[in-house]
């Protein structure tokens, strides 16, 4: 057997009587739809549910699968010690994942676990589940991590090549909330990203077309302040090449939290797409598509960080490449940044002109953009033909009085105070208030993000795609 069946199910305290003391009934629509879908869940008689939560175990580099026999937990940090859930492991599927991620060199296993209680991500499904499953059953919990998206479908892919090697029947459970900024009473406030990200994943998980899951960019998902994105994604790759017949039974966002029900019942196998590989070729005619029409800037560092990480040395410009005469006759400093799979793979840049001219300016930088970046390991090799870059030539900066002056789309900003500085580059994805704008630097900075005692710069820049 394998993989039957999976849910995208909310985690909220409140859904329990227990919990919610009456306000529960105010998601009574999560509710019925919740029991629907364990229902479902729970029809397929599986051997094995896998969980995965964002709420259990999470490290940024790294995927923690609970280890030994059994574990419990209760809702005491909610006010209901009294509410308790025990379940026991499949001990078998959790070693065979681990040995199949090792062999596969994704970081994935059962080392560094703090508390090995249950999480509310973890128990507030299996609550549900358990009051349809009339059988034995095991479970696997496994945490989410800060690795790229396509590291989780890569975990997904083996969790179903697992069930295939132990022959286990296997149901899977995505535990995530949505968006937590979504009304203006609510506990986190309102984003403008977090109505639209609710819109968006409940349009894509309601129709099953999981390629899609690879076009949210991390600063939009961080924005709507969601839970349950990367849940999403590993069920998704432990779905792969299924054909999958999905159904939403509903949404909510009674308490400002997305709350999304959905079931996929696995129709025929191998029939299906890999959905990782489906965005993978559109991503790559985009990215062919922006080569064929980048400017001399965006080409120059291009090239230089192929050269360079394919071992052939310091790139040196040729005159067809400097095409644009300021490239040689002006000094500048200048932000080289480098995208892949939509996210950030490394950034620097000069806020001064620290070379003879631009050109010499965009080289050195996007060589350590490539390969200095301290949030990034070095551009390997078989990245190359994935990355997208942008290359931002500063105007000399000018000190302001106040924030007043600033404008996140055209000024970027400089804060600095007793030694300490944080650089923000203008017109960013998700950055669309001065607020935000000055909180970010700051925090770059290591400064207190509600310090108003800071000196202000600012700055334009023209940006090259």
């Amino acid at each position: 057997m394998s993989v039957l069946a999976a849910v995208m199910v909310p985690h909220p305290p409140i859904i329990l009587p227990e919990i919610g003391h009456g306000e529960e009934k105010k998601i009574q629509k999560t509710t019925d739809a919740y029991r629907d879908a364990m229902q479902f869940l729970a029809s397929f008689h599986p051997d094995t549910v896998v969980i995965t939560s964002p709420h259990t175990v999470m490290y940024r580099d790294y995927f923690h699968i609970s280890p030994g026999r059994s574990a419990r937990g209760d809702f005491r940090q909610f006010r209901a010690p009294e509410v308790k859930l025990f379940t026991f492991y499949d001990q078998e599927f959790v070693a065979t994942l681990s040995e199949l991620a090792k062999d596969a060199d994704i970081p994935a296993g059962t080392l560094g676990e703090r508390d090995p209680a249950l999480d509310h991500g973890t128990m507030i499904p299996l609550r549900f589940f358990n009051e349809f499953a009339d059988f034995d059953y095991h479970t696997v919990r496994i945490g989410l991590s800060g690795l790229a998206l396509s590291k989780h479908y890569a975990l997904g892919k083996l969790i179903q090549k697992t069930a295939d090697m132990l022959d286990r029947r296997v149901c899977l459970i995505a535990s995530g909330d949505l968006s937590h900024k979504l009304k203006k009473d609510g506990p986190y406030g309102l984003d403008p990203a977090g109505p639209v990200y609710d819109d968006r994943i409940m349009r894509t998980m309601g129709s099953g077309n999981f390629s899609e899951l690879f076009d949210y960019d991390d600063n939009f998902c961080s924005d709507a302040a969601e839970c349950g994105h990367r849940s999403f994604v590993i069920m998704a790759g432990a779905l792969c090449g299924y054909q999958v017949e999905a159904k939403q039974f509903s949404h909510e966002d009674t308490f400002g939290v997305g709350y999304g029900v959905c079931t996929y019942e696995v129709k025929k196998t191998n029939e299906g797409v890999d959905a990782l590989k489906a965005w993978r070729s559109r991503q790559s005619a985009k990215i062919s598509e922006q080569r064929a029409k980048e400017d001399a800037y965006v080409h120059l560092a291009r090239v230089t960080v192929e050269q360079f990480i394919r071992g052939n040395g310091m790139h040196r410009a040729t005159p067809e490449e400097l095409s644009d005469p300021a490239m040689s006759a002006s000094r500048a400093g200048v932000f080289v940044s480098i995208h892949e799979d939509g996210n950030l793979r490394g950034c620097i840049g000069t806020i001064r002109p620290a070379e003879r001219n631009i050109a010499s300016e965009i080289i050195h930088n996007a060589i350590s953009a490539a390969t200095r970046d301290p949030r990034f390991d070095t551009i390997r090799e078989d990245e190359l033909d994935k990355l997208e870059y942008s290359v931002d030539v500063l105007s000399p900066t000018e000190r302001i009085s106040s924030p007043a002056e600033l404008d996140v789309k055209n000024y970027g900003v400089i804060v600095s105070k007793n030694g300490l500085r944080g650089l923000l580059l203008p017109n960013l994805d998700g950055v669309d208030t001065v607020e935000k704008q000055l909180r970010i630097a700051k925090q770059k900075a290591g400064i207190d993000p509600d310090d108003p005692d800071v000196e202000l710069q600012r700055f334009r820049v023209v940006r090259h795609y």
